[in-house]
């Protein structure tokens, strides 16, 4: 560790600062509004909470004495689908003041000896897509692309649930589950098109249904069209020719 940078477990006196480390990262990020808020008093509490957290880790980084940095993890796992355990860093920041002083290195290796303690094997890093800084620091650190992550609001969620739950019920049906209900709609719009087209279906064969235009003439189109389709239908030892 290069003199004068100093990394520390956070306690509650260094919690007013991290606030301060906070708000000066979401001023620049270009995502700000999804790094942290910008309520002080919330954030204060965000941060007691991670470091109340079994398994919280909140670095304080200093130089000259002075908080500049923080890196925010937890410890995951051992789980249900893991027998291992690994460490999340949902962020690190240094102020731009005070960069290439060595204070980001050193709050890795912070994170490292506290991942070697709980015995977790692997450190996973989330950083968001607007925050460069941050992704490169991370890829010249060694770390290396494993996943994609997908988000979305609570709200929206639900609505989509209850949307998809929901089937759609046609006037004068009654509401049906399932895929049964799905197929029988599909069906049904299916039997409207070809209706609507001057095709009806009996039995599985195409049946003229005969319609007329606006001077109530024959669309003898439509009718010639479809008398086609079923003669292509018919085995050729019974097809015959009509006149």
């Amino acid at each position: 560790m290069r003199p004068g940078v100093q990394v520390r477990t956070a306690c509650p006196d260094d919690l007013e600062d991290l606030v301060d480390v906070c708000l000066a990262a979401r001023r620049e990020a270009a995502v700000g509004a999804q790094l942290c808020t910008d309520d002080a008093d919330r954030l204060r509490e965000q941060l007691g909470a991670l470091r109340a957290f079994p398994g919280g880790l909140v670095l304080a980084g200093a130089v000259d004495g002075r908080t500049c940095g923080l890196l925010l993890a937890r410890v995951l796992g051992p789980g249900p689908f893991t027998d291992v355990a690994s460490m999340s860093i949902e962020a690190v920041y240094v102020l731009p003041e005070v960069r290439r002083r060595g204070l980001g290195h050193a709050l890795l290796a912070g994170a490292v000896a506290r991942a070697e303690e709980v015995g977790a094997t692997e450190l996973y890093a989330s950083p968001l897509p607007g925050a460069r800084g941050m992704q490169r620091f991370l890829a010249r650190m060694g770390f290396a692309p494993a996943a994609t992550h997908r988000v979305v609001t609570t709200s929206a969620l639900q609505r989509r649930l209850a949307h998809d739950a929901a089937p759609a019920v046609l006037p004068g049906t009654a509401r049906r589950s399932g895929s049964r209900g799905l197929e029988d709609l599909i069906a049904r719009r299916r039997q409207g098109r070809i209706r609507a087209e001057g095709v009806a279906v009996t039995g599985g064969v195409p049946v003229v249904v005969r319609q007329t235009d606006a001077a109530g003439q024959p669309r003898a189109s439509i009718s010639m069209q479809v008398n086609r389709a079923v003669q292509s239908r018919r085995p050729s030892a019974s097809s015959t020719t009509t006149s």
